[in-house]
């Protein structure tokens, strides 16, 4: 009867794997495709519209600093695989005004054809204890990380749907997936696009447009050198439990996925586990990839736990180191 049992249930497991490619959606062909990339003057950004380049894509850059611009468009250029390939540069803030973002956006329309693929990758960073962050911190991320995803999002969508066809990537993070000591103004604005990207993926897949929200963990970016000049010690332990990726290795997984229409994209088997254990009521691409979160949730909520108990762990000690000093003065 055992025996039974686990024969129907590989054949299920079986028959999951053949039915899931006919569900899925079909694959975004990137030759001769228009990608708009945000924050694509460094870092992930910049990475990821290389990536795309590679693959025969038209590229908008947009960023802030446009000498950082015209440096990326010609590092970008020496991966060109055909003539006809152009890198166009914008310089505008995505944050501030959605009227000027829409207008920068129809100026590379009419350059370069309709928007394929959107990736929302501009950002920034601000750690510090809830009670020291300045409450300008939590306006500015959330303005840049959360707003600098909507409006240019809000200036193609229109376009998608009428052609039924596009992409639209949000690069969140690790600690949009888990609250971390530090980040509280961070993970607040991180979170939101995840809200943001499920509600509109629900409005869009009738369209045939697919929502991707990118999870990387800590890489190796100007971002999070900037960043660690200010990050305070129990952050600063709590990140290093995990490995640092390299940019290149980040880009090439969220273009992966965002090709495919995947919903969720995560870097190494801690990222896979993060993004199962917060898989919540988010949207799957494949049956497939809804059977392994059933599967492995158990056990990553067990894995969870340590990992949690060390996180408080590294607290509680840098609150003992902190108390030592005190101590001391008081006997002096």
């Amino acid at each position: 009867m055992l025996l039974l049992a686990a024969a129907g249930l590989v054949a299920f497991v079986l028959l999951l794997y053949m039915v899931s490619p006919l569900i899925s959606p079909k694959p975004l062909a990137l030759p001769g495709a228009h990608v708009v990339v945000t924050g694509g003057s460094s870092g992930i950004g910049k990475c990821i519209a290389i990536e795309c380049y590679k693959q025969g894509a038209f590229i908008t850059l947009v960023a802030r600093n446009e000498d950082k611009l015209l440096q990326a468009k010609k590092e970008i250029e020496k991966y060109s695989i055909n003539d006809k390939q152009v890198v166009l540069c914008i310089s505008v803030d995505v944050s501030q005004d959605y009227n000027q973002v829409e207008n920068v956006i129809k100026q590379a329309q009419e350059k370069l054809g309709p928007v394929d693929m959107l990736v929302n990758c501009a950002g920034t960073s601000k750690s510090g204890k809830f009670e020291e962050l300045e409450v300008s911190s939590f306006e500015k991320l959330m303005s840049i990380n959360y707003l600098g995803s909507v409006y240019p999002s809000r200036a193609v969508i229109t376009t998608m749907k009428e052609r039924r066809v596009g992409r639209i990537v949000f690069v969140s993070s690790q600690a949009g997936q888990l609250g971390l000591f530090g980040f509280t103004a961070y993970s607040s604005s991180k979170f939101a696009i995840r809200g943001l990207a499920e509600a509109l993926q629900m409005e869009v897949k009738p369209y045939n447009v697919y929502v991707t929200v990118a999870y990387p963990p800590d890489t190796d970016t100007p971002g999070l050198a900037e960043e660690n000049k200010t990050k305070p010690l129990e952050t600063r332990l709590i990140s290093e439990t995990t490995a640092v990726c390299k940019p290149e290795q980040v880009a090439k997984q969220i273009v992966k996925d965002a090709i495919q229409g995947n919903f969720n994209s995560s870097i190494g088997s801690d990222g896979y586990m993060l993004s199962s254990l917060t898989c919540g009521m988010a949207p799957v691409t494949s049956i497939t990839e809804g059977l392994q979160q059933v599967v492995t949730m158990g056990l990553f909520r067990t894995i969870a736990l340590f990992y949690l108990g060390s996180f408080d762990n590294i607290i509680r000690r840098c609150m003992v180191q902190k108390r030592k000093p005190e101590v001391g003065d008081k006997t002096a």
